[in-house]
């Protein structure tokens, strides 16, 4: 039988800005992390934007870590690919050695 965990409230800051954030207990570290990551990367843009509101900042934010994730993301599907390819060439020619030779 699966329990579901009673959700608890989480306080991030997040530029000087606190949200309380409902989650399970055991994705709290996990909520604190993406919180850090995502205030780092607001601090970044906004060192290098023309002083942008804070909602401004976050979609713009979101988008630039949407697109790190989205290229990390094709990068490794495409690492899978080609080691799939490498395994499939490898595994053809086991089976060619393994073959008995007719003669």
């Amino acid at each position: 039988m699966t329990t579901v965990s009673t959700p608890v409230p989480v306080a991030l800051r997040l530029l000087e800005r606190e949200f309380l954030i409902a989650c399970a207990p055991e994705e709290r570290e996990g909520l604190l992390e993406a919180a850090a990551h995502l205030e780092r990367k607001m601090r970044e843009l906004r060192a290098h934007s023309h002083a942008p509101g804070f909602d401004r900042l976050a979609v713009l934010t979101a988008i630039s870590i949407t697109h790190e994730y989205l290229t990390l993301t094709k990068q490794q599907n495409g690492e899978e690919s080609h080691l799939g390819e490498e395994l499939k060439t490898m595994r053809l020619k086991l089976e060619q050695a393994l073959q008995p030779h007719v003669e």
